[in-house]
């Protein structure tokens, strides 16, 4: 088979004749030698093959990898975006309360009802960041979203350090026992 091929070749004019003798007696040398000393001869071009498709291969599962974390990532957010949209509190118009707040070092208000106003501060409601938009969703919701990704949460008060301040606040005093009323 080896031998129609150089033949092949000599006749398309690519190698000469001293050429193929050179090939045929080097691959002949080769197999004499591996066969006298029972070792094999190494195959560089083999050994770079399999290096190339290892490699290739690798690459192929750090592409995969940077892909299914875009994805996750992608799917987190629409996810954030949907508990947003749905469970979004009217917030007021301009003849409301205002609501101050801090985003990144910066005062930011809201125009919110009274009733608004107080559960927020009880930290029934929260204050997010959504494309730029805030908008205050229930205490649970933004537990869940403060799950997916903490840096859409702007403000969160916490509902038990406030219930406490309450209760703490008339501990000082005693109540008589003859009250009537």
């Amino acid at each position: 088979m080896g031998n129609a091929f150089q033949d092949q070749l000599l006749k398309a004019g690519l190698v000469d004749k001293n050429q193929a003798n050179r090939a045929k007696n080097e691959k002949h040398k080769k197999m004499k030698q591996q066969r006298s000393n029972n070792q094999t001869v190494v195959d560089e071009a083999k050994q770079l093959a399999e290096k190339a498709i290892h490699d290739k291969a690798e690459n192929d599962r750090a592409l995969n990898r940077q892909r299914d974390e875009k994805a996750q990532l992608k799917a987190v957010i629409a996810q954030i975006k949907q508990l947003i949209n749905v469970n979004k509190v009217s917030k007021g118009n301009g003849d409301d309360l205002v609501y101050n707040f801090e985003d990144n070092k910066n005062i930011k208000r809201i125009y919110v009802t009274q009733d608004t106003h107080d559960n927020i501060a009880l930290g029934k409601l929260a204050i997010v960041k959504f494309d730029g938009q805030y908008e205050i969703v229930p205490g649970p919701v933004a537990d869940k979203i403060k799950q997916r990704d903490e840096k859409y949460i702007i403000l969160r008060n916490d509902p038990s350090q406030q219930a406490e301040e309450v209760d703490d606040f008339y501990s000082d005093y005693e109540i008589p026992d003859d009250l009537m009323w």
